[in-house]
């Protein structure tokens, strides 16, 4: 039986590194990302279901976030204002990341492929999924960088302006997000000594 680089790949998450043309206080590699962004995706899914009439599966959501960043086994991270700064890299970009999806899909043993085609190439993911994990993949970049302008990384702070000018799109398209906010945000931000006060 053929061996497949499918796992390798995955396992090789951690060496990569985001935000890797700004100084970071703290550290950040896309497993972690990809980790926090499922947990919110989760989360939000469950608000939805719980408070907002939605129907969709928080683990199919978990799922799609966990494999929101496959590209970057092979691509690395690239930073968001190279890529969005002109509309024709950003062309370019996108179809080197499907086909980077698409080369990951294929490392999969064939009689795998179908259970993965619509998690691991962005452009078979459902809408309602793929929006679910964009805001969560947004409130776990403006965490990370009002955590780093917490510790005193003012080059931080354009990026947290941008973020929340962003989420603000969410907050009123997506009343989950708003509601995700308001209940756990804040608390993310906080020291342990403060965390562990309010669980007592």
């Amino acid at each position: 039986m053929k061996q497949s680089t499918f796992l390798a790949w995955i396992l090789r998450m951690p060496l990569i590194k985001r935000w890797a043309l700004m100084h970071t206080i703290k550290r950040e590699n896309i497993a972690e990302h990809s980790h926090q962004v499922a947990v919110i995706a989760h989360l939000l899914a469950v608000i939805k279901n719980t408070h907002y009439q939605g129907t969709l599966s928080p683990e199919k959501a978990a799922t799609v976030a966990l494999y929101h960043e496959i590209s970057e086994t092979k691509l690395q991270d690239v930073n968001h204002v190279t890529k969005y700064h002109n509309p024709e890299i950003t062309r370019e970009f996108k179809k080197l990341e499907k086909l980077s999806e698409i080369e990951c899909l294929r490392s999969l043993p064939e009689d795998l492929q179908p259970a993965f085609a619509d998690l691991l190439v962005q452009d078979n993911v459902s809408p309602d999924y793929k929006r679910i994990v964009k805001a969560a993949d947004l409130i776990s970049a403006y965490l990370k960088a009002c955590d780093e302008i917490r510790f005193g990384n003012s080059e931080f702070e354009p990026v947290r302006e941008r973020l929340s000018n962003m989420l603000n799109e969410y907050e009123t398209a997506m009343p989950e997000v708003r509601h995700f906010m308001d209940v756990f945000a804040e608390n993310c931000l906080v020291s342990v000594d403060e965390l562990s006060e309010q669980d007592h």
